[in-house]
């Protein structure tokens, strides 16, 4: 008889407090230190005057993608790591019903800085290209 094996969803330690990213209906595929990958499905609240996804919303999945992969998913007793800039370019747009994949790689780091770029997709199809630069600090 073939072994059952049970996995459990990926963990992060900044998502056990955060409402947004619980309101977003985020979930995670991908917690590893350095890289994140997250899966959210547009519902029609999330949607502007167009009827297409709030591109608010889609810089909340992307910046949420983005601070997971700046952060150990077990987290740290001394630091945490948080933006101090970003930038999205949006393009495509996305609609009610489109489950939007994002997935965050760093790209450099120097000391207590750090820049990632987040790619968001629906099946595969680029929709937004985000850059965030972060900053470790001490934990408040």
């Amino acid at each position: 008889m073939p072994e059952v094996r049970t996995e459990t969803a990926p963990h992060h330690v900044m998502l056990e407090t955060d409402r947004c990213s619980d309101w977003l209906g985020v979930e995670v595929l991908l917690a590893e230190p350095g890289h994140a990958k997250l899966r959210m499905t547009v519902r029609p609240e999330m949607t502007n005057g167009f009827e297409i996804l709030h591109g608010g919303m889609m810089f909340a999945l992307a910046d949420t993608c983005f601070a997971m992969a700046c952060n150990d998913p077990a987290g740290d007793e001394q630091t945490i790591t948080v933006a101090s800039g970003a930038d999205i370019n949006f393009i495509k747009p996305a609609r009610i019903g489109d489950v939007l994949v994002a997935e965050a790689l760093p790209v450099a780091s120097a000391g207590r800085s750090g820049v990632y770029d987040v790619v968001v997709t629906r099946d595969e199809e680029l929709l937004a290209v985000f850059r965030g630069r972060s900053r470790t600090i001490p934990k408040p």
